[in-house]
């Protein structure tokens, strides 16, 4: 995001325009999402029978990842068009994720029975076989706070029976972000790598061991000045 200064000194950021076409079912969720990401309302009226013409003025921040929830909680039935409005003073905080992130501790290649058990902590963003790296985000913790996970280990195979036990483990599919979720998804300790044909989530500090050091002096730091 661009932000720019006023004439007064004051920080500016970029709005939109955000025309929106939804059920009458549906707009109480949508008037809901856009007023949680600072948007302001504008106009709404009846279109139809069962059609609710919505415009918003929205922070182009707080429509990061919006339009794949605004499809879910429509149905895929919902119309959405922006179109850039201008700079307007700062709209203030938006609530981001309250959970944390699922990490990867350790180098190498993820495996079926790695991502199994990291399966059961949240919800993954990679498949088997992907290269990970440590400090790198391979999913969404289902509860506050980062989870180191193992996802590159292997199950000691025994026997046939064993080896075929394997083959039959299932995972949920993944979930696929777009480039807006990733950047929405971002908390303040978190980067995204943009390459020519991948994009990933990491740590801005790699190594477990020093984030869990600076984690403990920033907390140490706050009991000193309390």
């Amino acid at each position: 995001m661009i932000l720019k200064k006023g004439a007064s000194g004051e920080t500016l950021e970029p709005f939109e325009d955000v025309y929106i076409e939804t059920s009458s079912e549906t707009v109480g969720v949508v008037v809901e999402m856009l007023g949680s990401r600072r948007g302001q309302m504008q106009d709404m009226r009846n279109t139809t029978e069962n059609s609710v013409h919505l415009e918003f003025l929205v922070p182009t921040r707080g429509l990061l990842g919006f339009r794949s929830n605004f499809l879910t909680a429509t149905r895929g039935a919902g119309v959405m068009h922006t179109l850039f409005h201008g700079y307007m003073p700062l709209a203030g905080s938006i609530q981001g994720r309250q959970s944390g992130s699922l990490v990867s501790w350790e180098p190498g290649t993820a495996t079926t029975f790695g991502l199994k058990n990291a399966e059961e902590r949240g919800i993954l963003f990679i498949d088997p076989g992907k290269e990970v790296y440590a400090g790198m985000v391979v999913g969404e913790h289902q509860r506050p706070g980062d989870l180191e996970v193992n996802i590159c280990k292997t199950k000691h195979l025994t026997n046939m029976r064993a080896a075929n036990a394997d083959i039959a483990v299932r995972l949920t599919p993944p979930r696929r972000l777009s480039l807006d979720d990733a950047i929405e998804y971002l908390s303040d300790d978190e980067l995204l790598e943009v390459t020519p044909v991948d994009y990933r989530i990491r740590k801005r500090i790699l190594s477990a061991h020093e984030r869990g050091r600076q984690t403990k002096n920033a907390k140490k730091a706050m009991l000193q000045t309390a």
